[in-house]
């Protein structure tokens, strides 16, 4: 929409297009608030799969009732998740928490397929 003015000219409209942007920040107009949340790229391959998996396992327990084995291993997999996303990678520990949370939940997790990747990618970083 363009603005008359009282001589009969247009004036151009303002605006501002942004197209694409990565790894910045900006605000525009007044009383803005930036925040930039940047988050770390998986270390390696092995924890982008995992943290991939994760995030399909997550998904697919969504859809059950929960049980303290769930609820239990939903928790893990948010830490999991959470450490790859701002470490770049899971620590062992956290991994070996996961697997038990797993193993806790028992044949829920066993049938599913998203279960089945997520103990594929644990298994091939923590070995066995």
């Amino acid at each position: 929409m363009t603005m008359g003015s009282t001589d009969g000219q247009q004036k151009p409209r303002a605006g501002v297009h942004i197209g694409s942007v990565t790894g910045s920040a900006f605000a525009i107009g007044d009383h803005n608030a930036v925040t930039q949340n940047q988050l770390a790229a998986p270390a390696d391959e092995a924890q982008a799969k995992l943290l991939e998996a994760v995030g399909e396992l997550r998904a697919d327990l969504a859809r059950f009732v929960e049980t303290a084995a769930t609820g239990a291993l939903d928790s893990e997999l948010a830490s999991v998740a959470e450490e790859i996303e701002s470490e770049g990678a899971a620590a062992p520990g956290r991994l070996v928490r996961l697997r038990e949370a797993m193993e806790a939940a028992g044949s829920l997790v066993a049938t599913l397929a998203s279960g089945a990747a997520v103990g594929h990618e644990l298994s091939a970083l923590l070995g066995g």
